[in-house]
C-alpha cells in the first residue's frame, strides 16, 4: 500500500467516525485517543515524502496532545513515588533511634 492509499483509509476512517457522532454514535473517548496517533502517523508519513515542516508540525502537536493524555499517569507515578520516599524516610529515621 503506498502513502496516497494509506492517508486516504485513514481519511475515510475519521469521516466515518464524524459521520457516526452526527448520527448520535458518539465515539469522543476513542477519537481523544486515537487521535494523537494518527497525527504522529501522518507527519511521519509525511516526513518520509520530504514535506519536512508539514510532518514536524503534524508530530509535534501529536506529541502535545499525547502528553496531556498521558499526564494522569505521570501524576500516578510522581504520588506513588513521593509516598514510598515518605515511608522509607520514616522507617530510616525509626532505626536510628
Amino acid at each position: 500500500m503506498n502513502g496516497k492509499s494509506s492517508i486516504g483509509i485513514m481519511l475515510i476512517a475519521i469521516g466515518g467516525l464524524a459521520v457516526l457522532h452526527l448520527l448520535g454514535i458518539k465515539f469522543s473517548f476513542i477519537i481523544g485517543l486515537l487521535l494523537p496517533f494518527i497525527l504522529i502517523g501522518l507527519g511521519v508519513l509525511s516526513l518520509s515524502y520530504k514535506r519536512k515542516v508539514l510532518g514536524s508540525i503534524l508530530i509535534g502537536i501529536g506529541a502535545i496532545m499525547l502528553l496531556g493524555k498521558l499526564s494522569v499517569i505521570f501524576i500516578w507515578i510522581l504520588a506513588i513515588g513521593l509516598v514510598a520516599g515518605g515511608v522509607a524516610l520514616i522507617k530510616n529515621n525509626s532505626r536510628q533511634f
